[in-house]
């Protein structure tokens, strides 16, 4: 893939003066990691401000019992929370990022970031109010782990998953990650789902039979 101006991806990066732009791009590094790669793991700690040019990036935490929570994903044009506030705060990330598939990303090195949030007020402001979004969609995931109920945001997963298609490749241990919760749980709402006839199991796969009925449950409170 090649890239000519990679600053034009991103809404706020476009919307930058040129000079701003022009230092970004000449700072700035294209980096690849091929589908199932890790892009960051626990117990790293960034050097770079990561720009999310093409791909998806799963963001997960495991505690120490080997359960996982999928925290958000980071899709192209975006840029990584979680990154941002380690590098901020010179700490190690606390979880990992997989490449759901193959990525594009382009990273900031930590010195180039600090010299242009110090000196170009546009990209200052560019990086907190990105940065202040991403944090706020995070506080929406704590919120539905803690208060949310189970069977409407399985099926609101289960419709952003699906995305276009009628079908989803995931195990029931893959949809307990993504909801934090244990996979005998997960099973049982799917079987409940399936004796309504909004789906239909096969291994590894969930076939959507009536999307409307999946699509109010998930809209309701």
């Amino acid at each position: 893939m090649t890239i000519l101006d990679w600053t034009e991806r991103f809404h706020g990066t476009s919307r930058l003066p040129k000079a701003v732009r022009d230092r970004l791009r000449t700072a700035a590094r294209i980096v690849r990691c091929p589908k199932g790669g890790q892009v960051f793991g626990p117990d790293n700690v960034p050097d770079s401000l990561l720009f999310l040019y093409d791909g998806r990036i799963r963001v997960s935490q495991s505690s120490d019992s080997g359960r996982e929570i999928v925290l958000y994903r980071v899709e192209a044009g975006e840029s990584c929370v979680l990154t941002t506030a380690c590098m901020l705060a010179e700490e190690a990330y606390n979880a990992e990022g997989i490449a759901e598939t193959d990525v594009t990303a382009v990273t900031l090195p930590k010195h180039a970031f600090d010299r242009l949030v110090s000196e170009e007020d546009a990209f200052r402001e560019f990086v907190f109010e990105a940065y202040s979004r991403r944090l706020i969609d995070l506080l929406r995931v704590v919120d539905d782990v803690a208060f949310g109920h189970l069977d409407i945001r399985l099926a609101e997963r289960l419709l952003v998953l699906a995305g276009g298609r009628e079908y989803i490749q995931a195990t029931h241990q893959q949809l307990a990650s993504e909801l934090g919760t244990a996979r005998e749980v997960v099973s049982r709402i799917l079987q409940d789902f399936q004796k309504r006839e909004m789906i239909t199991q096969s291994r590894g796969r969930i076939a959507i039979t009536d999307k409307a009925a999946l699509k109010q449950l998930a809209q309701s409170t």
